[in-house]
Protein backbone atom coordinates (compact mmCIF):
# COMPACT_ATOMS: atom_id res chain seq x y z
CA UNK A 1 0.00 0.00 0.00
CA UNK A 2 1.39 3.38 -1.00
CA UNK A 3 0.40 6.86 0.11
CA UNK A 4 1.00 10.51 -0.62
CA UNK A 5 -0.25 13.88 0.55
CA UNK A 6 -1.23 16.60 -1.90
CA UNK A 7 -2.41 20.16 -1.36
CA UNK A 8 -5.99 21.13 -2.16
CA UNK A 9 -8.03 24.30 -1.61
CA UNK A 10 -9.69 22.51 1.31
CA UNK A 11 -6.56 21.27 3.07
CA UNK A 12 -3.97 18.58 2.73
CA UNK A 13 -5.37 15.46 1.11
CA UNK A 14 -4.04 11.97 1.75
CA UNK A 15 -4.32 9.32 -0.97
CA UNK A 16 -3.75 5.62 -0.24
CA UNK A 17 -3.83 2.83 -2.79
CA UNK A 18 -1.94 0.32 -4.86
CA UNK A 19 -2.19 -1.48 -8.18
CA UNK A 20 -5.63 -2.79 -7.08
CA UNK A 21 -7.00 0.75 -6.93
CA UNK A 22 -7.50 3.76 -4.71
CA UNK A 23 -8.49 2.70 -1.20
CA UNK A 24 -8.81 6.04 0.55
CA UNK A 25 -8.78 9.74 -0.15
CA UNK A 26 -9.15 11.84 2.99
CA UNK A 27 -8.85 15.50 3.83
CA UNK A 28 -6.59 16.09 6.81
CA UNK A 29 -7.34 18.52 9.61
CA UNK A 30 -3.68 18.96 10.39
CA UNK A 31 -0.79 20.59 8.62
CA UNK A 32 1.21 17.70 7.30
CA UNK A 33 3.90 18.04 4.72
CA UNK A 34 2.77 17.29 1.21
CA UNK A 35 4.66 14.64 -0.72
CA UNK A 36 7.57 15.65 -2.89
CA UNK A 37 7.29 12.37 -4.76
CA UNK A 38 3.96 10.79 -5.65
CA UNK A 39 4.08 7.00 -6.13
CA UNK A 40 3.34 5.97 -9.70
CA UNK A 41 0.20 4.06 -8.67
CA UNK A 42 -1.26 7.28 -7.19
CA UNK A 43 -0.14 9.80 -9.84
CA UNK A 44 -3.34 9.63 -11.88
CA UNK A 45 -5.51 10.13 -8.79
CA UNK A 46 -3.48 13.17 -7.69
CA UNK A 47 -3.61 14.58 -11.23
CA UNK A 48 -7.39 14.09 -11.55
CA UNK A 49 -8.05 15.63 -8.13
CA UNK A 50 -5.99 18.68 -9.12
CA UNK A 51 -7.99 18.96 -12.35
CA UNK A 52 -11.22 18.76 -10.33
CA UNK A 53 -10.13 21.53 -7.98
CA UNK A 54 -9.03 23.67 -10.94
CA UNK A 55 -12.48 23.33 -12.55
CA UNK A 56 -11.22 21.18 -15.41
CA UNK A 57 -12.77 17.84 -14.40
CA UNK A 58 -16.33 16.83 -13.57
CA UNK A 59 -15.92 13.06 -13.34
CA UNK A 60 -13.16 10.70 -12.35
CA UNK A 61 -11.74 7.77 -14.28
CA UNK A 62 -9.89 5.80 -11.64
CA UNK A 63 -9.76 2.23 -10.41
CA UNK A 64 -11.34 2.31 -6.95
CA UNK A 65 -10.92 -0.25 -4.20
CA UNK A 66 -12.82 1.01 -1.14
CA UNK A 67 -12.95 -1.34 1.81
CA UNK A 68 -16.33 -1.85 3.49
CA UNK A 69 -19.32 -4.09 3.89
CA UNK A 70 -21.42 -5.17 0.91
CA UNK A 71 -24.14 -2.71 1.97
CA UNK A 72 -21.67 0.16 2.27
CA UNK A 73 -20.32 -0.65 -1.20
CA UNK A 74 -23.89 -0.61 -2.58
CA UNK A 75 -24.42 2.86 -1.11
CA UNK A 76 -21.08 4.09 -2.43
CA UNK A 77 -21.93 2.76 -5.90
CA UNK A 78 -25.19 4.74 -5.81
CA UNK A 79 -23.25 7.86 -4.80
CA UNK A 80 -21.11 7.44 -7.92
CA UNK A 81 -24.28 7.80 -10.02
CA UNK A 82 -25.07 11.32 -8.73
CA UNK A 83 -23.95 13.68 -11.51
CA UNK A 84 -21.60 16.61 -11.03
CA UNK A 85 -23.56 19.68 -9.94
CA UNK A 86 -26.55 17.64 -8.70
CA UNK A 87 -27.61 16.56 -5.23
CA UNK A 88 -29.72 13.81 -3.70
CA UNK A 89 -31.07 13.01 -0.24
CA UNK A 90 -30.67 9.99 2.02
CA UNK A 91 -34.29 9.18 1.20
CA UNK A 92 -33.49 9.24 -2.53
CA UNK A 93 -30.63 6.81 -1.95
CA UNK A 94 -32.77 4.56 0.24
CA UNK A 95 -35.41 4.36 -2.48
CA UNK A 96 -32.81 3.52 -5.12
CA UNK A 97 -31.55 0.73 -2.89
CA UNK A 98 -35.10 -0.59 -2.55
CA UNK A 99 -35.77 0.12 1.13
CA UNK A 100 -37.13 3.50 2.22
CA UNK A 101 -36.73 2.43 5.86
CA UNK A 102 -32.95 2.14 5.44
CA UNK A 103 -32.37 5.90 5.70
CA UNK A 104 -30.22 5.66 8.85
CA UNK A 105 -28.17 2.78 7.46
CA UNK A 106 -27.66 4.71 4.23
CA UNK A 107 -26.60 7.80 6.19
CA UNK A 108 -24.16 5.71 8.23
CA UNK A 109 -22.65 4.14 5.10
CA UNK A 110 -22.42 7.58 3.49
CA UNK A 111 -20.51 8.85 6.52
CA UNK A 112 -18.02 5.98 6.24
CA UNK A 113 -17.19 6.69 2.61
CA UNK A 114 -13.39 6.27 2.44
CA UNK A 115 -12.84 8.01 -0.90
CA UNK A 116 -13.47 11.74 -0.45
CA UNK A 117 -14.78 13.71 -3.46
CA UNK A 118 -14.31 10.85 -5.96
CA UNK A 119 -17.20 8.97 -4.34
CA UNK A 120 -19.28 12.14 -3.96
CA UNK A 121 -20.88 11.85 -0.52
CA UNK A 122 -20.81 15.66 -0.38
CA UNK A 123 -23.70 15.64 -2.88
CA UNK A 124 -26.07 14.27 -0.24
CA UNK A 125 -28.28 16.91 1.38
CA UNK A 126 -31.33 16.81 3.61
CA UNK A 127 -34.75 16.19 2.04
CA UNK A 128 -35.55 19.82 2.89
CA UNK A 129 -32.48 21.04 0.98
CA UNK A 130 -30.38 21.68 4.08
CA UNK A 131 -26.73 20.76 4.45
CA UNK A 132 -26.43 17.67 6.58
CA UNK A 133 -23.50 16.19 8.47
CA UNK A 134 -20.24 15.79 6.63
CA UNK A 135 -17.11 14.08 7.91
CA UNK A 136 -14.90 16.73 6.31
CA UNK A 137 -16.85 19.55 7.95
CA UNK A 138 -19.86 21.46 6.66
CA UNK A 139 -17.66 24.34 5.44
CA UNK A 140 -15.93 21.92 3.05
CA UNK A 141 -19.23 20.42 1.93
CA UNK A 142 -20.58 23.88 1.15
CA UNK A 143 -17.41 24.76 -0.75
CA UNK A 144 -17.65 21.55 -2.83
CA UNK A 145 -21.32 22.10 -3.67
CA UNK A 146 -20.62 25.71 -4.68
CA UNK A 147 -17.60 24.56 -6.71
CA UNK A 148 -19.82 22.13 -8.63
CA UNK A 149 -22.77 24.48 -9.00
CA UNK A 150 -23.53 25.62 -12.54
CA UNK A 151 -24.64 28.93 -10.98
CA UNK A 152 -21.60 30.58 -9.46
CA UNK A 153 -22.40 32.97 -6.60
CA UNK A 154 -20.67 36.30 -6.97
CA UNK A 155 -19.47 37.89 -3.77
CA UNK A 156 -20.43 41.56 -3.47
CA UNK A 157 -18.10 42.48 -0.63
Amino acid sequence: MESCIIQSPLGYTKIIGDENGIQTVTVLNSDEMFSDIIPETLEDCAYQLNEYFNGKRQSFDLKLNPQGTDFQKQVWNELLKIPFGKTASYLDLSKKLGDVKAIRAVANANGKNPIWIIIPCHRIIGSDGSLTGYAGGLHRKQWLLEHESPFKQQRLF
